[in-house]
């Protein structure tokens, strides 16, 4: 009968671990892995190798290739590497190969190898070149730490939001340190180093010297050194072959263990006991493999979330199975079962061995109106693969016009992003793709595009009157729009700060437009201002006075006030003033110098063309009831009441409306009668209305 505990060993006092093939790799490598530079992304992610040819003691007989595999040794891609001596090599938190150069420059790769970015990590690691190099994860996200040849640390505790962190430089530092990790501990990342004895550890601001609690005497050397997943815990091994384990805060010892080996181990890390909170130290060296623990842990992180899951499906390219999990789940479609068709849309648009037309039909198929989905986000992936044509076909299903347009200006089709934003009836948006327009054409094609876009047109004139008025006036050019042109210049005739010379010359080009539209009434009206703005700078020079810019009427009441009615006259004449307006503007003006004397010799001139009411009216206006009474009797018999009541004369009126017979007369007198004042005359009306009623 077989032993069931013959393969299990001893592991402390109350503890056996045993060790037994789980599966094979199907790799089949053709270097050892002591030859390559590999590194294996956290739970069960891909492995990536890459063959050290910069090794000094192998000298480079062909370019090294980069693979990847499945941890289960499938092989997801292979490539060969055209870049620069490789230092190290790292997976972050998102599934992305990390290739930090010895130039500083980081490389970063997908799952399947393809070229995502590149990002460098300063000058001072240029030109020191890198030694060694870490890749770790934190809260943030996925750092780089680098060693360089200055023997100076660098980092970036994200690099998809890179801040580069030169550290502080460690006294008496002239080698390379005989270890080194990250630790990242309240929210700020450090390096803890071994120079000899010695301990340090640095910040963004000071290096410290630190010494474990516990430590068995004698140590003369740290030779290697882990940090737990969580930055918890920390194990160090010394010269003297003991493995010291304790809190990362160096704080606290929580075991020590004597392996009785001095040799430097090939790998030390971190790993947790299965269904226990205890994590162990595994300690390797050429053939020989050591578990070291018992260190609790009280907290356990769930760091594989559903979503981490689902990404790691999806770089997998097995979305059937996401999906299905998805439905299983019940998440949120846009959570989902939406995020993963979009990532299968965008892995499709790679796909060139079909064809445009093949690719969008397979796509809006399978994607149609599902919500979460944005048609344009697929449509810039498939630009980015060189597939404009299909970028263009997706955009067709993308229902939002504000995100149709970015993306086609971006590809250089800006006729068709303005057609698209015409559709929209967003008008800033069309602004934004006219403006862009203007700074990728010519002139001329860009006026042509806006000729065939009615709409677009308008809008771009609207912009130009308030921002660019001589393009406005080509574009009225380009169009022989004569009626525009006029309207123009005369709008330029009143700029600020031209002279007169400038001015008429601009109406002089105002009226010949005005003429080439056939618009002749402008074309005089525009020659009639030109002769106005003339006169009104001889009136300047010779009489004094402002009147320029003052119009036809103001320039005559203004001679008027001035006491040059003369002058007036002459100009009511040459600008063909009607006379009832020129007596207007002569009542008006007269009245208000209360030149009373001077207007009654007006009004005597000759017959009043306006009649003599307005003067009647003029004069109570201001309020002078004498004068106004010289012109009452002076009205005709139509007005006759309504100047005598003006005067305060109602029982004259009452006779007038009485000899009248006229209800409507008679009547507004008797609304001006008031009192025991007019009693009599009140009477007189109203007996005059009931013999008018007998008859």
């Amino acid at each position: 009968m077989d032993c069931y505990t013959a393969n299990w060993n001893p592991l402390g006092d109350s503890a056996f671990y045993r060790k037994y093939e789980l599966y094979s790799m199907d790799w089949d490598l053709k270097e050892e892995l002591r030859d390559c530079l590999v590194a294996a992304a956290p739970y069960g992610g891909p492995i990536a190798l890459l063959r050290n040819p910069w090794r000094k003691e192998k000298a480079a007989s062909m370019r090294p290739v980069l693979e990847i595999y499945s941890a289960s040794g499938l092989p997801l891609a292979s490539l060969l590497w055209k870049s620069g001596p490789v230092v190290s090599l790292g997976w972050s938190a998102e599934e992305e190969l990390l290739c930090v150069q010895e130039d500083g420059v980081v490389l970063v790769y997908g799952l399947h190898g393809d070229f995502r970015r590149h990002f460098s990590m300063g000058n001072e690691v240029l030109q020191n070149r890198v030694l060694d190099a870490r890749i770790f994860h934190t809260e943030f996200g996925s750092g780089v730490a680098i060693l360089t040849g200055a023997h100076r640390f660098t980092l970036s505790a994200n690099v998809g939001d890179l801040k580069l962190r030169r550290m502080p430089e460690v006294p008496g530092l002239q080698s390379v340190p005989s270890c080194w990790t990250t630790l990242c501990q309240d929210r700020v990342t450090h390096v803890l180093l071994a120079v000899g004895p010695d301990l340090y550890l640095l910040d963004h601001a000071a290096c410290s010297a630190v010494t474990p609690p516990g430590l068995a005497p004698g140590v003369s050397s740290f030779l290697q050194m882990a940090v737990s997943f969580t930055y918890r815990h920390l194990a160090l091994f010394t010269d003297t072959g003991y493995i010291w384990m304790g809190t990362a805060s160096l704080k606290e010892k929580l075991c020590e263990f004597n392996c009785n080996i001095r040799a430097p181990p090939k790998q030390m890390v971190w790993c947790s006991r299965p269904r226990s909170k205890e994590r162990a130290v595994v300690v390797a060296w050429e053939r020989r493999l050591m578990v070291v623990g018992d260190a609790p842990e009280s907290i356990q992180y769930k760091q594989l979330t559903i979503q981490v899951l689902l990404d790691r499906l999806v770089l997998r390219r097995l979305y059937p199975l996401a999906i299905q999990i998805c439905e299983y789940l019940r998440l949120p479609e846009v959570q989902g079962v939406s995020r993963i068709l979009a990532h299968w849309a965008c892995y499709k648009v790679q796909q060139k061995d079909v064809s445009d037309e093949d690719v969008a039909r397979a796509i809006n198929q399978k994607l149609g109106d599902t919500p979460g989905v944005s048609y344009s986000d697929i449509a810039a992936r498939a630009y980015g693969c060189g597939r404009t044509e299909l970028a263009i076909k997706l955009l067709e299903y993308e229902p939002r016009s504000g995100e149709q347009v970015p993306l086609l200006l971006k590809m250089k089709r800006s006729k068709l992003a303005l057609s698209k934003a015409i559709e929209s009836g967003d008008t800033d948006l069309v602004f934004t793709v006219l403006l862009h327009l203007k700074n990728e054409l010519n002139r001329g094609d860009f006026f042509m595009t806006l000729r065939n876009q009615p709409m677009a047109l308008s809008l771009y004139r609207q912009f130009c009157k308030h921002q660019e008025l001589e393009t406005l006036k080509d574009l009225y050019n380009q169009d022989d729009n004569h009626q525009e042109l006029g309207i123009f210049h005369v709008q330029a005739s009143y700029a600020k700060g031209e002279r007169i010379e400038g001015r008429v010359a601009a109406l002089q080009t105002a009226a010949d437009a005005f003429y080439k539209a056939k618009n002749e009434f402008a074309a005089k009206a525009t020659e009639d201002q030109m002769r106005l703005l003339r006169l009104q700078r001889r009136l300047e020079d010779e009489v004094g006075g402002h009147f320029l810019d003052s119009s036809l009427h103001d320039t005559v009441t203004s001679l008027i006030l001035g006491g040059h009615s003369k002058r007036a006259e002459q100009l009511a004449r040459d600008f063909r003033i009607p006379d009832k307006r020129l007596w207007w503007l002569k009542l008006t003006a007269l009245a208000d110098l209360e030149d009373w004397e001077e207007l009654e010799k007006f009004s005597k001139s000759k017959k009043s063309p306006i009649g003599y009411l307005p003067f009647v009216e003029i004069c109570m206006k201001h309020h002078n009831k004498y004068e106004a009474k010289k012109y009452a009797s002076r009205v005709g018999p139509e007005q006759k009441v309504k100047a005598l009541l003006l005067v305060g004369e109602v029982a004259q009126a009452a006779d007038v409306a009485v000899e009248h017979r006229n209800e409507a007369e008679l009547s507004l007198v008797l609304s001006h009668c008031t009192g025991a004042t007019d009693g009599a005359t009140a009477d007189r009306i109203q007996r005059a209305r009931a013999q008018a009623q007998k008859k």
